[in-house]
C-alpha cells in the first residue's frame, strides 16, 4: 500500500534536514571547528534519511540516534535495507560523544571523509524509496 500523501511530505521534510546536515559535514572545515563537529552532521544526516523512510512507511520513530538500531527497525518492518548501509552504523558514536571535548580518540580528516561517504550513501537511498515511489 502506497503512503499517505501527509507521511511523504513529513518524509520529504525529514530528508531535506538530512540534506542540509550534508551540506554542512560536506563544507569546508572552518579553523576554528572540531572534525568531531563535521562528523555530527553527517550521522545527523543518515539518522534523519532513515527516519524518513520511517515515516514514509507510517512507523513510528523511535528516540534513537543508534543508524543500526534505526536500519534494523526497517529491515524487521519489511523494508530491504541494502548490506552496503550497514556500516553507516558506525557514524552512531558522532551523534553523542563526538560533540563533547575528552573523546576516547580525536576525529581525524579521514574519519570525516569516511563519515561523509557513509552518510552520502544513506540519503541516497532514503531519497529513491521516499521520492522514488
Amino acid at each position: 500500500m502506497p503512503p499517505d500523501p501527509v507521511s511523504r511530505d513529513v518524509a520529504s521534510e525529514w530528508l531535506r534536514y538530512a540534506r542540509g546536515n550534508l551540506a554542512r559535514a560536506k563544507q569546508e572545515k572552518p579553523a576554528e571547528t572540531p572534525w568531531e563537529y563535521m562528523c555530527f552532521d553527517a550521522q545527523q544526516a543518515a539518522e534523519k534519511a532513515i527516519k524518513a523512510v520511517l515515516i514514509f512507511h507510517g512507523i513510528e520513530l523511535p528516540r534513537t540516534h543508534a543508524i543500526g538500531e534505526l536500519l534494523d527497525l526497517l529491515n524487521r518492518t519489511g523494508e530491504a535495507v541494502p548490506g552496503e548501509l550497514w556500516p553507516a552504523d558506525a557514524l552512531s558514536d558522532y551523534a553523542t560523544h563526538a560533540r563533547y571535548p575528552g573523546g576516547e580518540q580525536p576525529v581525524t580528516e579521514v574519519d570525516h571523509e569516511r563519515a561523509v561517504t557513509l552518510a552520502e550513501q544513506v540519503v541516497r537511498w532514503a531519497e529513491g524509496i521516499v521520492h522514488g515511489a
